[in-house]
């Protein structure tokens, strides 16, 4: 019965697999495909393109140029070159953002569109509809094929909505970038014009200058405009350089550290001890102030780039950071006269931003120059800061007259916009020179105190000439001074792009010597690399707490490190300074054979020596502060160079003595393994002398001498006998070589004491 029954179920099996065997490979590929656009279609929907956020940007964007066409549009063809550079930058900006917004939109526009049209073709594929025609086995996957083709029309709508919004907004960005781009036509031809017209008359002359700017536009509506554009110039330098700003706020907070952590160690126990009260005049624990003026002076130096009227802001913040301490010390008087210093320099910042060719702002910026021209004068004969040379302060002084002097004439001729240079230049010059003044005042009092700190450590400084680091700090701020200073002035005149661009030319250009190709840079980069390895080499005993060696007492042993360490920069900086230049290979090929040649005819004895004072190095036979013998010279050694050491003799001179020579000739250390040594004297009595009375005094003699070791034996030896005399030979460990002079001297001036009154006559 079971049998009857497989048999029977047989036939229908066979049916079944026939009919999966049927069903078209085709529709089955087309369902998968069909699922799979599906899936990627909402996916790519579901993560959606970010429209919202790029609007917001694009709304941005439109925000930051704003400012700039209603200022074009108030002041017509009458701006001035900063802002107009200003302008430049910013709308470069502005165009490579727009850009980056297109070229993302293209994208998500691209995908948008091959999207939709493979939903469309899904849609429409006949293969994926069930019809009254189609066979039994097609009708079988109906309810799937429903299923599918209401998801295409639900993801095709979805693609569509997306696809309308991107290519909306991508419209939008087109007509964004076509006004930015006309404002930048606009831009480069008033650069152009400026360029050419810097010197010709851009507004009327002073006795014929209207009441109000042309266009009826009113000083109130100017002034709103220009300061808009000058906002919106801020806004985009200082959202575009935040990089810059953390690294000089940074190197603030590292000044903060260093004084914070000197003053209290200074206010320690220990220390008060041996400095005493210490009074700075910008100085204390906290160094708030001082931190906030030192940010300020080297802002130019991290941000070079800088608009002008963010240095005149940054200087007016520096000014106030002064006052804060000068309303402290300052006379009532004096304190007066500073603060209309300020008063004016604030007048003149506002006044310059919106002076265009109205009478009225122009007359007084002319009344601001005739003011400083009548001050710098009378500073000229006064004023006199400690911090800097007298030379560099008239000379200071004297531009800020001759610039105001300057500014004052090109106004009443209707330069209008170089007056405005030239008295803002004038004015940061000399306000800039007062808060260099203070900040060099400021560094120099952290160097005093690290130099009274690192003494009482026994620190760097205090194996250094502290009146040699006072002046070469004071130097080298002199220097740091004339640079920010100078920098300041190229961003006043706009000049700090073109002189940059300009020094970039000259140490870039190629040049031919020959063969032989290179640039100033590299020669520029190979000088500074051979004389920063040098000072390194000069300086590593002090860098390496090694002091000066002097010829006394004490046996202080030193490593030849030192010499190791001078022969490894000097190799790192020839292979650098080399690297640095740029010289092919092949031509340092050439150059090191002719070199080889020259050392084959007479540079022997240099190769020898720098070769021995290698072989020094790693064979040690004598180590800094040991005293060794060579042939008629002794002393003291100095120092270990790659070609010669210095000995110091016991007569206080220097001798130079070529390594070679020290490896060849027959040299003496006294002490390479220990620091005593033996002596002896001799002297003679008479053969009627008590000798074993005079043995015996001798050696008393010898055991009160603190300088002799007690653990090594004396001796008293008779030398010779003669006619009527006895030679005696007296020898015993001192226990220092440097005190070997000063043990015969004390022990004989005690002897011959003894001996006389015994009545021994010495012969």
């Amino acid at each position: 019965m079971v049998a009857t029954f497989v048999k029977a179920q047989s036939p229908s099996n066979g049916s079944a697999d026939t009919s999966a065997k049927t069903i078209p490979d085709t529709l089955l590929f087309k369902i998968q495909k069909a699922q799979a656009a599906i899936t990627e279609v909402n996916a790519a929907n579901k993560k959606g393109y970010n429209v919202a956020g790029l609007r917001a940007n694009l709304k941005s964007i439109a925000d930051n140029i704003k400012p700039l066409q209603e200022d074009f549009k108030a002041s017509k063809d009458h701006i001035d070159t900063k802002s107009l550079q200003s302008y430049s930058l910013m709308l470069k900006d502005a165009h490579d953002q727009v850009g980056v917004l297109r070229n993302t939109l293209i994208k998500s526009n691209t995908d948008l569109q091959r999207m939709s049209q493979e939903v469309i073709d899904l849609s429409s594929d006949s293969l994926l509809t069930v019809t009254a025609k189609d066979d039994a086995e097609k009708k079988l996957y109906q309810g799937q094929l429903t299923e599918i083709k209401l998801k295409l029309q639900d993801a095709g709508k979805l693609t569509g909505d997306n696809l309308d919004r991107v290519s909306r907004l991508l419209a939008d960005v087109s007509a964004l970038d076509l006004v930015i781009n006309d404002l930048q036509s606009q831009t480069n031809d008033l650069l152009m014009r400026s360029g050419q017209m810097a010197f010709s008359k851009e507004a009327p002359y002073l006795w014929s200058a209207p009441l109000s700017d042309a266009g009826n536009q009113g000083i109130a509506k100017l002034i709103s405009s220009a300061f808009r554009g000058q906002q919106q110039i801020l806004a985009y330098f200082i959202s575009s350089t935040w990089d810059k700003r953390i690294l000089t706020i940074l190197f603030a907070a590292a000044f903060f550290l260093w004084v914070h952590v000197n003053f209290k160690k200074s206010l320690r126990t220990r220390y008060k001890r041996k400095l005493g009260e210490l009074k700075f005049e910008y100085l204390q624990l906290f160094p708030l102030l001082a931190t906030v003026i030192v940010l300020f002076n080297i802002t130019p130096l991290f941000e070079p780039d800088a608009p002008s009227l963010y240095i005149e802001i940054v200087q007016f913040m520096l000014l106030m950071a002064i006052s804060i301490h000068l309303k402290n010390t300052l006379p009532a008087t004096q304190l007066r006269y500073w603060w209309l210093i300020i008063g004016l320099y604030t007048a003149m910042i506002v006044i310059n931003v919106v002076v265009k060719s109205a009478l009225p702002l122009r007359f007084c910026l002319l009344g601001l120059n005739v003011v400083f021209v009548y001050m710098g004068v009378l500073m000229y004969k006064n004023v006199a800061i400690p911090q800097f040379s007298r030379r560099y302060v008239k000379g200071v002084l004297m531009f800020f007259v001759i610039s105001n002097g300057i500014a004052l004439l090109l106004n009443i001729f209707g330069r209008v916009s170089l007056a405005k240079v030239f008295g803002t230049t004038g004015v940061m010059g000399l306000t800039q020179m007062i808060g260099l003044a203070v900040f060099t005042q400021i560094i120099l009092d952290a160097v005093e105190l690290q130099i009274k700190i690192s003494s009482c450590d026994q620190g760097i400084f205090s194996r250094v000439s502290p009146t040699r680091t006072r002046a070469a700090a004071k130097k080298a701020l002199s220097v740091l001074a004339v640079i920010i200073w100078v920098m300041v002035f190229l961003i006043n005149l706009s000049l700090t792009a073109g002189t940059f661009s300009f020094l970039n030319a000259i140490l870039d250009k190629t040049r031919s010597f020959g063969s032989i190709h290179f640039t100033l840079g590299n020669l520029l980069f190979f000088c500074i690399i051979v004389y920063v390895a040098n000072q390194l080499q000069k300086h590593v005993p002090i860098l390496f707490g090694e002091g000066s060696v002097s010829y006394d007492g004490q046996v202080e042993h030193k490593s030849s490190k030192v010499a190791l360490i001078r022969l490894i920069i000097i190799v790192i900086g020839v292979l650098l300074a080399v690297t640095a230049s740029g010289l092919p290979m092949d031509k340092l090929t050439v150059v090191l054979g002719a070199l080889g040649v020259g050392i084959g005819l007479g540079m022997q004895n240099i190769v020898n020596n720098f070769v021995s004072g290698i072989i020094l190095i790693f064979e040690k036979p004598f180590r800094i502060g040991d005293f060794v013998e060579l042939a008629d010279k002794k002393g003291k050694v100095k120092d270990i160079g790659i070609r010669s050491s210095k000995l110091l003799s016991p007569q206080g001179s220097e001798v130079i003595i070529p390594n070679g020579d020290l490896l060849s000739g027959r040299l003496v250390n006294w002490t390479l393994s220990h620091d005593y040594v033996k002596t002896e004297l001799t002297f003679k009595v008479g053969t009627d002398t008590n000798l074993d009375i005079l043995y015996k005094l001798i050696g008393d003699e010898l055991k009160k001498s603190k300088q002799i070791m007690s653990n090594l034996p004396t001796e008293i030896l008779l030398n010779s006998i003669a006619a009527g005399a006895i030679e005696l030979k007296v020898m015993a460990w001192v226990n220092n070589i440097y005190i070997e002079a000063s043990f015969k001297s004390d022990f004989m001036f005690r002897l011959i004491k003894k001996l006389n009154e015994l009545e021994i006559k010495v012969l």
